[in-house]
C-alpha cells in the first residue's frame, strides 16, 4: 500500500542528485518513508544493489569485507541505516573518486549527527543531501488535508483507515524509537526519562525554548534538557527554529523555537484523537502552526528559514530568505484570517516582499498589497513562486 503512494517531487529530487553527485544522502525520521523511496528508485535502475543494515544479511557483506563487496558492484548502490556502520563513510570516500567509476551510491539514514559529521569528514563534496518527510500536503490531496494534519504524515499513520489504527502504530512507534533506536546510536538514557521529556515537548510546542524551565519541570539542569533537546531534533522527530535578529532598533527574542515535526505524533502525546477533541483543545491554534510551517519547509526547503518576534510582541511566525528577497509566512487556524499590526510592523520592519498568511480555507485572496490569504491546499503555488523568485 504505501509504495502505491506517489511521490513525484521527492522521486524527481532523488534521480538529479544522483546524476549530479557520486552520493546521495536521504535524511529523515524512523518510518518517514525513505526505503519505499529507495526502492521505487531502484526499480528505475535495471542494475542496482541493496544493502539494508538493519538484517543481519546486509550488516554481514559490509561488515567484513566492504571495500571488496563494494567494488564488485555497478549501477546503483543502496545502503539503507548507514549510521548502523558509520565506517563506510571512508570505504566510499575513494570509490567515490574513482575516475572510471562503475556506481552511483545512496545513503539513507535516521540521525543527522553521525550521519551529516561522516559526510562532512569523509564525502565532502561528493554527497548531495535530500531531506524526506512523511506525506506533504500536494503529496495526499488537499481534500485530505485534515486527516493528515490529524494522523500525521508518517505513512504508516496516514495510511492507517482509522486514527485509532494510526493511535496504535505510533504508540509502538515511540516505544520503538526510545527503547531500539536511541541505544543503537550510542545513547544512554533511560527510556522513561526521554519519554517524559518528549511528552513535555509537546506541551511547549510552538514556543520558544527556555531550558531552564523545562528543566524544572522534570528536574534536571538546563544541560540536560538541552542535551534531549538535541537528541530529538537529530533523529528529526523535532524542529528547532533559530530566531532571526538584527540591528533595528527594537529588542528581539534570540532563543530557538521549538515544534514537534510530525502533528500525528504530537497529537498522540497530547492525548487527541478525534478532530472535534483537536478543535477544543488548548494547543490547537499551535497544532496547525507547526502543522503548516513543516508543510512549507517540505516543498520550499529548509535553509535560510527563522521565525521573528520582539520584546514588545511583534512577530512573524516563519521568515524565508530566498535569492536576497525575504518573505513571510504567518500560520492562522480560522476560517477568515485578519491583518494583524505585527504583520505590518513585520513588512516595514524587515523589508519583506509578502506575507501569505496561511489557513485552512478554500479561498485565496489578497488582504494588502503585500498580505495574502493563502488555503494551505494551495501552499505549492506560494513555494513555486519563491523558487521562481
Amino acid at each position: 500500500m504505501l509504495q502505491t503512494t506517489p511521490r513525484p517531487r521527492l522521486l524527481n529530487q532523488i534521480e538529479a542528485c544522483l546524476r549530479a553527485s557520486p552520493a546521495t544522502v536521504l535524511l529523515g525520521a524512523r518510518q518517514a518513508g525513505k526505503t519505499t523511496l529507495a526502492h521505487m528508485v531502484a526499480a528505475n535502475h535495471k542494475d542496482h544493489h541493496f544493502f539494508d543494515l538493519e538484517r543481519a544479511a546486509g550488516r554481514e557483506a559490509l561488515t567484513q569485507t566492504p571495500e571488496l563487496t563494494l567494488e564488485d558492484c555497478s549501477g546503483l548502490v543502496v545502503i539503507d541505516e548507514i549510521q548502523r556502520l558509520p565506517f563506510l563513510f571512508e570505504v566510499l570516500r575513494p570509490l567515490c573518486d574513482v575516475c572510471e567509476r562503475r556506481s552511483v551510491y545512496l545513503l539513507l539514514g535516521s540521525a543527522s549527527p553521525d550521519i551529516v559529521r561522516g559526510v562532512s569528514e569523509t564525502l565532502a563534496g561528493r554527497a548531495l543531501f535530500v531531506r524526506i518527510a512523511g506525506f506533504s500536503v500536494d503529496e495526499v490531496g488537499g481534500e485530505n488535508q485534515d486527516r493528515l494534519w490529524l494522523q500525521g504524515g508518517f505513512p504508516r499513520a496516514y495510511l492507517s483507515e482509522t486514527p485509532e489504527d494510526a493511535w496504535r502504530w505510533l504508540e509502538s512507534f515511540v516505544q520503538t524509537f526510545l527503547e531500539r533506536d536511541i541505544p543503537q546510536l550510542g545513547i544512554r538514557i533511560p527510556s522513561e526519562a526521554l519519554r517524559r521529556f518528549w511528552v513535555m515537548m509537546a506541551h511547549y510546542h510552538g514556543q520558544i525554548w527556555n531550558a531552564s524551565e523545562l528543566g524544572r519541570s522534570l528536574s534536571v539542569s538546563p544541560a540536560t534538557a538541552n542535551q534531549y533537546r538535541d537528541i530529538l531534533a537529530g533523529t528529526f522527530v523535532v524542529r528547532v527554529l533559530p530566531p532571526w535578529f538584527e540591528n533595528i532598533g527594537k529588542r528581539q527574542m534570540k532563543s530557538p523555537k521549538v515544534y514537534l515535526r510530525d502533528s500525528g505524533l504530537l497529537h498522540w502525546l497530547l492525548g487527541i484523537d478525534s478532530l472535534q477533541g483537536l478543535r477544543s483543545h488548548p494547543r490547537y491554534g499551535a497544532s496547525w502552526e507547526g502543522y503548516a510551517l513543516e508543510q512549507v519547509l517540505t516543498l520550499s526547503g529548509e535553509r535560510d528559514s527563522y521565525y521573528w518576534r520582539t520584546r514588545r510582541g511583534a512577530e512573524l511566525d516563519l521568515l524565508l530568505m530566498r535569492k536576497g528577497r525575504r518573505y513571510g509566512f504567518e500560520f492562522k487556524c480560522t476560517d477568515a484570517p485578519r491583518v494583524s499590526k505585527s504583520m505590518h510592523i513585520a513588512l516595514q520592519d524587515l523589508g519583506l516582499e509578502r506575507i501569505w498568511v496561511v489557513y485552512p480555507g478554500r479561498d485565496r485572496y489578497p488582504m494588502h498589497d503585500r498580505i495574502e490569504a493563502l488555503p494551505l491546499r494551495q501552499i505549492y503555488q506560494a513555494c513555486a513562486e519563491l523558487a521562481a523568485g
